[in-house]
């Protein structure tokens, strides 16, 4: 059975790289009818925190990525790794190093000015016929990792290829520091162990930890699992992504009213392709994943494409959905919604029109509050060609049909009747109603305020 994590470090808000992360974990399992493992890596006492891990939780919600088992917390764990860690010293694939930290940072400074690879150099490591010292009074021991003193360690990522690395490049891990906390790469393999995962997708920041991982695990005599580093993810401009475009929370996205199935889409398509195929829904999303399509080279962000897909989105959703949604962005402004017009109807005619749900937030809420337009608009528009036009409709609104098709025949009725074009009327109906040269069609626009403010607002031009 397919077993895939997440397992993110609670040092920070969850990311875009991240997320991707997640979904294709999450898609990989849904794909196969397995399980996908939530699991917080929250080791690092000093700058894991509580908020870190309720902004990680937050936004695997609001993405609608449910994990199936966890979320298991690491610090939970403290027992179990104690437990292994013994094992391993009983074994002999494990021993206590009593080289104090500053001994072993001379050590590396002296190895760089050399010009050789900084790395411990397995003062304390038990060998056949080797005397060790007598451990120094006072100083508590790290545990290291015994690792292979020769060969290779080798995995065919599912991304990347075969990769091997010689077991000479790699020193003796300190899998336990000196105060007995278990360190990072320690607690992953027992943790990946233990919870019977089958594929580790992760991103290829972790490629270098894969070999020293993979070696424990042999150590322990357990199943390794199968790795797909995925590459990373550029910004806009091709460099590193960073703040400034994209690395930021995930819940930022719902801040800037981004719905989660644009962004969901919008990840999917970061390293991943199913032909041609731009626009799908997570079930056929899960149907259609797999590893063998993921780029092994980086993908780059494109905030236009994301819009793009925001855009499509926000024009197939109920409205009464995105009413749910813009609500609370206009009450955070202040605005309080009245019974006319609906918010659902303003949605209905504006959402193909926007690129997010603050924009539509931003075209609902003229319509309920006071405007002032701007002069220069006044001026602009309300010339005087237009004002005995613009007069004798609203004379004609206080007996229309209140309906889109017999307010756009009044309005044509007062073009033809004074000689004009009918931007010429449009034009400062627009400006008096919403304070705005750009907005749905006239007539529908009209129609959705309730008459007496529509009145109201138009009276202004006298």
């Amino acid at each position: 059975m397919i077993r895939t994590r997440f397992a993110p470090s609670p040092t920070g808000f969850l990311h875009i790289g991240g997320a991707r992360t997640a979904l294709f974990s999450w898609a990989y399992a849904r794909r196969h009818g397995g399980s996908f493992i939530l699991r917080i890596e929250d080791t690092d006492l000093a700058r894991s925190t509580p908020e870190a891990v309720q902004a990680i939780l937050d936004g695997m919600k609001w993405l609608g990525l449910e994990h199936d088992e966890g979320p298991f917390y690491q610090t939970q764990r403290m027992a179990r790794y104690q437990t292994v860690i013994e094992e391993m010293l009983a074994a002999g694939t494990a021993y206590h190093c009593y080289m104090p930290p500053e001994e072993l940072d001379r050590l590396r400074e002296e190895q760089r000015a050399q010009g050789l690879k900084a790395r411990y150099n397995g003062a304390w490591r038990p060998e056949p016929g080797k005397i060790l010292p007598a451990p120094p009074a006072g100083v508590l021991p790290a545990v290291r990792f015994r690792n292979p003193g020769d060969g290779v360690v080798a995995w065919n990522d599912l991304v990347k290829g075969r990769i091997e690395i010689a077991n000479a490049e790699l020193d003796d891990l300190v899998i336990a520091r000196a105060d007995g906390t278990p360190t990072y790469n320690f607690c992953v393999v027992v943790d990946d162990s233990d919870m019977g995962i089958t594929h580790v997708i992760r991103g290829d920041d972790h490629v270098n930890n894969t070999p020293r991982q993979i070696n424990i695990l042999q150590a322990l005599g357990v199943q390794v699992p199968l790795y797909a580093h995925l590459s990373m993810i550029l910004g806009d401009d091709g460099q590193k992504l960073s703040k400034r475009h994209g690395a930021v929370s995930v819940m930022q996205y719902d801040d800037e009213g981004y719905l989660p199935e644009a962004v969901l889409n919008y990840l999917a398509r970061l390293g991943w392709s199913h032909g041609d195929d731009e626009i799908f829904s997570m079930p056929q999303f899960c149907e259609w994943f797999d590893l063998d399509h993921i780029t092994p080279s980086a993908a780059q962000f494109n905030t236009e494409k994301l819009n793009w897909l925001n855009a499509h989105y926000l024009k197939r959703a109920e409205p009464a959905r995105l009413a749910a949604l813009v609500l609370p962005r206009l009450e955070a402004r202040g605005v309080t919604i009245g019974t006319a017009p609906s918010l659902e109807a303003i949605i209905a005619l504006y959402r193909e029109r926007v690129a997010n749900l603050n924009e539509l937030a931003d075209a609902a809420e003229v319509f309920y509050i006071d405007i002032a337009p701007k002069a220069e608009l006044l001026a602009r528009h309300l010339t005087a060609e237009a004002l005995p036009a613009l007069a004798d409709f609203v004379a004609g609104l206080a007996d229309v049909a209140w309906e889109p098709v017999a307010i756009g025949a009044l309005i044509k009725q007062s073009v033809s009747a004074h000689g004009l074009k009918m931007p010429k009327l449009a034009m400062p109906l627009r400006v008096l109603l919403t304070g705005q040269e750009q907005t749905p069609s006239v007539d529908a626009l009209i129609a959705l305020f309730p008459r007496e403010l529509a009145l109201e607002r138009l009276a202004a031009a006298g």
